[in-house]
């Protein structure tokens, strides 16, 4: 039977355009954009402990989450360098928030590892379907909502800790935010799951058992 070819786990929602070779696209300077995001915001909130100025980089780099794939549908510039950009920048803000808040006590260890646990499960799916000679499973909505939803809550998180004249709401919110995105995070990821073990079974024949 035939294999589908690897491509990234969340991947920019082209349409029906095919992604090129391209490398110098406004859309690919967005994400190298966002992915040095990530280590200024590290620099300034665990060396420098510029809070206020870590929540605009992080509220800046979540928040132009869409952009760069708006743009590259719009301009026509969709590429498949960008497919690969836009994941890794959400990756690595997910991660180095995650490392960051934990240990400024912003969130809770048990948190973190609840998320990092579910990438784990992933990786272990991930490397059972390359040995089948499969890449990832298509991307659902679900997925891509549960990272919209902890890239919204981890800015207004930090916000409730640099501000205190607004950190009962901000807390609230961003609370609200996290624990809707780790639920999400994980019925996308036991969606993937899913997904990967019927392609599994596929790939033994029908013969395979259940």
């Amino acid at each position: 039977m035939s294999r589908r070819p690897a491509r990234a786990e969340h991947p920019r929602d082209t349409g029906d355009q095919t992604p090129g070779d391209q490398v110098l696209t406004l859309p690919n300077l967005i994400s190298f954009g966002r992915l040095l995001g990530v280590p200024l915001f590290l620099y300034l909130f665990l060396v420098a402990r510029a809070d206020v100025a870590a929540v605009v980089v992080l509220a800046v780099g979540g928040t132009t989450d869409w952009v760069d794939g708006w743009i590259a549908r719009r301009l026509r510039q969709v590429s498949r360098l960008g497919e690969l950009l836009d994941p890794l920048a959400d990756r690595l803000y997910i991660l180095a928030t995650l490392i960051a808040f934990t240990a400024r006590e912003v969130v809770p260890w048990q948190f973190t590892a609840a998320l990092l646990a579910r990438e784990l499960l992933l990786l272990g799916s991930l490397a059972v379907l390359r040995r089948y000679g499969y890449g990832p499973p298509p991307v659902h909505y679900v997925g891509k909502t549960a990272t919209f939803l902890l890239l919204a809550a981890f800015p207004v998180l930090l916000l409730a800790t640099a501000s205190t004249g607004v950190a009962t709401a901000a807390a609230a919110i961003g609370w609200g935010l996290a624990w809707w995105g780790l639920v999400l995070y994980w019925v996308a990821g036991g969606m993937y799951v899913v997904q990967a073990a019927r392609l599994v079974r596929a790939a033994r024949g029908p013969g395979a058992a259940a």
